[in-house]
């Protein structure tokens, strides 16, 4: 996980030097602007994943001599069947199309969002999923 946060810190800053390369030629605040975010967003990323290689055991990317088959195992533990995302979805695009259609939108899709972050959050704490 070291060598992804290397990666993403070195591609925030060469889209920090092409941000400004770009706004100066161009004197256009669009783009540059869009650079600029993507620089935040990739700094974000790289951060996370260079902080999160601290807390977590070396994985064979980070090993040079390492086979494939030196990853090959469970990785984590993803949910087979939460319906969760698909009420975030429904209640995002409703919340999305409000800005373009109208504010009174919002009323039907901040509950579904909200519904599903709250099923999200504690859809292991009871029912038949309680132990995983």
């Amino acid at each position: 996980m070291k060598i992804q946060g290397k990666m993403f810190l070195w591609l925030s800053a060469f889209i920090l030097i092409m941000a400004v390369v770009y706004g100066v030629w161009s004197k256009e605040p669009a783009g540059a602007t869009a650079l600029v975010m993507a620089f935040g967003l990739s700094v974000m990323i790289g951060f996370y994943l260079a902080f999160t290689a601290r807390r977590v055991d070396a994985g064979a990317q980070d090993d040079k001599e390492a086979d494939v088959a030196d990853d090959a195992g469970e990785l984590g533990f993803f949910s087979p069947h939460s319906w969760q995302p698909l009420s975030l979805a429904v209640g995002g695009a409703l919340a999305f199309l409000a800005i373009a259609m109208g504010w009174w939108l919002l009323y039907f899709s901040a509950p579904l969002i909200l519904v599903g972050i709250y099923g999200w959050v504690f859809e292991y704490y009871r029912g038949e999923n309680q132990n995983q």
